[in-house]
């Protein structure tokens, strides 16, 4: 047990030396990579949403979720994240993949229903192109998972 800990301690420690710290991949963090975005890339506004997306020529997508000091104070924009976030997870298997998408939270957002922020991003997704939604998605990749054909 304790030769296991051991190994453990070593092993995370190795990947801290090196700079591998264990961070999701999904996530937009360089400066560089949202300079590209913004310069090279597209941008969708909708009413509570702004999105600014680009192809990465990866196999998954990136996101960053962003809210200005226009929308208020701290607590405001933590909460216009939270709310994109969720609105974002719950169609986030639908995605395209290969994207680098920034979603920007307008002052409109403030005192909304999660409901009203994922029609205002779906609507962005859908106008970008990069949403596959045929009939009902969850049945689809439900077919798709056990091999269902009709």
């Amino acid at each position: 047990m304790v030769f296991l800990f051991r190994c453990l301690i070593q092993f995370s420690n190795r990947n801290l030396l090196y700079g591998e710290a264990m961070l999701k991949p999904n996530v937009l963090r360089r400066k560089k990579d949202f300079s590209a975005i913004y310069n090279k890339g597209k941008s969708i506004g909708e009413r509570y949403v702004v999105l600014f997306y680009k192809k990465n020529g990866l196999a998954y997508n990136r996101t960053a979720f962003l809210a200005s000091k226009k929308v208020g104070n701290s607590i405001r924009r933590n909460r216009a994240r939270r709310l994109m976030k969720e609105s974002y997870r719950e169609f986030e298997a639908d995605l395209e993949k290969g994207f680098d998408f920034i979603w920007i939270a307008r002052n409109t957002i403030i005192n909304l229903k999660c409901a009203d922020v994922k029609k205002s991003m779906e609507a962005a997704m859908r106008k970008s192109g990069t949403l596959n939604r045929g009939r009902n998605s969850k049945v689809m990749r439900f077919e798709k998972d056990h091999h269902i054909t009709h």
